[in-house]
């Protein structure tokens, strides 16, 4: 993407579903520093990133049929 110019300090992605979400955060040099399975709720994974928050990408993979 065009707008993605520089490094972050970290990466996460996730895997979505309606009952559970897959969530993996990098840091800027590729270690994992979370893998998890959490529950698809808002405030699961919002206290999960808070220590990575501040300096975080997320990009989410879906899909609904």
């Amino acid at each position: 993407m065009r707008f993605y110019t520089k490094q972050h300090h970290f990466y996460c992605g996730i895997d979505l579903h309606a009952d559970a979400m897959y969530v993996c955060i990098l840091n800027s040099v590729g270690e994992m520093v979370v893998h998890k399975n959490i529950f698809t709720k808002p405030k699961a994974f919002l206290r999960l990133i808070k220590p990575y928050r501040e300096r975080l990408v997320v990009g989410c993979e879906c899909m609904f049929s």
